[in-house]
């Protein structure tokens, strides 16, 4: 199961164990089972800490159990083979379970460790969900650190029966006692929001003492992230409030025009910038997300951002950098089918239909690119573009043209997404050029048709927006008040790329450090230098 380098590396951190753990597999007949029988015999002949056994009685076949020997309460199990973008997360949790420290705070770790209550979680995954990770992870500290919780990780691809029954069609989907309780990427604080109700309260208590910061950032995305480390290398005292650090490059899977770098993927460019940051000193706040802007009566003042959780946090400038979102169509179905059809995600939720038919909506890139990858994967994909034309790249349209199981349909409107109440059963266009109706029937669509800037919560603050919505802005990166600049997806600077908003974040970040020493007491750049 595992190649030379992959045993190499997994025998240096399984060196890492301070106790010894179990791996206790229930198998059957299928040659998944033989896998894993395979793979954990590979994994205990690595380490003298490790045991692995093969007389487990859990109906879910093959799945096995990680536990510390010496507490075999508290334990994770993993149905399926966690492999492709999971791998990882076997690793750790066989590293928490045998004592190895994670990397979150102990205050983390504390507020894990009072939860009151029985939690028993069900997650679904992809091998090919890049957003996955995250959710088994923080599911596996969850269950590795209080006895009163469970969490089993289930490869979708392996339990295509059970996952067909439950009705999940987009990943990672988790169930708690039974129920649904989320869909979509969460991280470990996330999750202990969710489950622990005086949370919420505490962190904006919290957040609410913090002294003024000298340049205080609003999203943590690549434009968030280069204006913090310019503004702190400026030796002034800044913040990130983040409502998930990283942004949308969470969401990215490959990224090959990255300057300098051939391929990086966007969770390792996330946990990167988030180190990168760290160097530098910023206050990182995540899980903020903010809900209106109290600009400062004059240049000098302090601005002031509301949080949605009641915290209020006041800088002399700000950098707006939240980014944007995937646009929704807005037509009947697609908000009802939501996760039982309707998916965002080919990367992450593809694997879910394989065999299938599915339709893409969007001829750009980013449609083009979706249509290719799912080709290769489902029954059949029908590509529905309203334009006139496709507007990829020339290079990727022969690519999904040479594709035997795809329909390309231009000059369409999709009116409608179609189901039985429980899942997408089929998609309606309108024949832009002649009226005409059709009917598609299929099992899922795919929606890639741009994006949309995180500016509702500007709305009535007096900040400058273009009829898109995005901020305007000059080539100083400021916007029409004093002391408040603008970055990245979010303002009117076109060509939304990683490496742009990057750019425009340091630029940001090195205006707001002129605005200051022109505007702040003396006193204060004495202070900050």
């Amino acid at each position: 199961m595992l190649d030379a380098t992959m045993t190499g590396q997994l025998k240096q951190y399984l060196a890492m164990l301070r106790e010894p753990i179990e791996l206790v597999a229930s198998l059957g007949d299928d040659a998944k089972s033989a896998q894993t029988r395979e793979l954990l015999s590979e994994i205990a002949a690595l380490s003298d800490k490790v045991s692995a056994s093969f007389d487990g009685d859990n109906p879910r076949k093959p799945s096995f159990v990680i536990r510390r020997a010496a507490d075999a309460e508290k334990w994770v199990r993993f149905a399926g083979l966690p492999m492709g973008h999971e791998f990882t997360s076997l690793v750790l949790a066989m590293l928490w379970a045998g004592g190895h420290p994670p990397k979150v705070s102990d205050e983390v770790l504390q507020q894990i460790r009072d939860l009151e209550g029985d939690f028993a979680f069900e997650m679904y995954f992809s091998l090919s969900c890049h957003n996955c990770p995250d959710v088994v992870q923080a599911l596996t500290l969850l269950a590795l650190e209080n006895p009163r919780i469970t969490a089993t990780l289930i490869e979708g691809g392996a339990f295509q029966q059970e996952v067909d029954e439950r009705g999940v069609m987009a990943v990672p989907a988790t169930f708690l006692n039974g129920e649904m309780f989320a869909s979509g990427k969460m991280s470990v604080e996330e999750l202990l929001a969710k489950l622990d109700t005086g949370a919420e309260a505490r962190t904006a208590e919290k957040l609410s003492e913090k002294a003024p910061f000298d340049v205080l950032i609003v999203g943590g995305g690549p434009a968030g992230a280069a204006a913090s480390i310019y503004a702190a290398r400026k030796g002034f005292r800044t913040g990130i409030a983040a409502e998930r650090f990283g942004g949308q490059a969470l969401d990215t899977l490959g990224i090959e025009n990255f300057i300098s770098v051939k391929y990086t993927e966007g969770p390792k460019l996330a946990r990167e910038l988030e180190a990168h940051v760290a160097e530098n000193g910023v206050d990182v706040m995540n899980l903020a997300q903010a809900e209106k802007l109290i600009a400062a009566g004059r240049a000098g003042e302090l601005h002031e951002i509301v949080l949605k959780n009641g915290a209020s946090l006041k800088a002399r400038a700000l950098v707006i950098a939240t980014g944007a979102r995937w646009r929704n169509l807005g037509v009947p179905g697609e908000f009802e089918y939501r996760n039982r059809g309707v998916a965002y995600c080919p990367h992450c939720d593809g694997p879910l239909f394989k065999g299938k038919r599915v339709a893409v909506i969007g001829g750009g890139n980013s449609g083009v690119e979706a249509a290719i990858d799912l080709a290769n994967i489902v029954g059949h994909v029908t590509l529905i573009e309203f334009a006139d034309s496709l507007c990829a790249d020339q290079v990727l349209q022969d690519k999904l043209r040479s594709m035997p199981n795809v329909d390309i349909h231009v000059s369409a409107q999709t009116t409608e997404i179609t189901g039985d109440g429980e899942r997408v059963s089929g998609l309606i266009y309108k024949n832009r050029a002649t009226g005409e109706e059709h009917r598609v029937e299929l099992e899922g669509v795919f929606v890639q048709i741009g994006l949309v800037p995180n500016t509702e919560w500007l709305k009535d603050s007096g900040l400058a927006l273009s009829n898109f919505g995005e901020i305007e802005i000059d080539a100083k990166a400021a916007t029409n008040l004093p002391g408040v600049f603008a970055a990245g997806d979010v303002t009117t600077v076109p060509y939304k790329q990683i490496v742009i908003a990057m750019g425009e974040g340091s630029k940001a970040a090195l205006s707001a450090f002129d605005y200051i020493i022109r505007n702040a007491p003396a006193e204060a750049i004495a202070e900050a230098a």
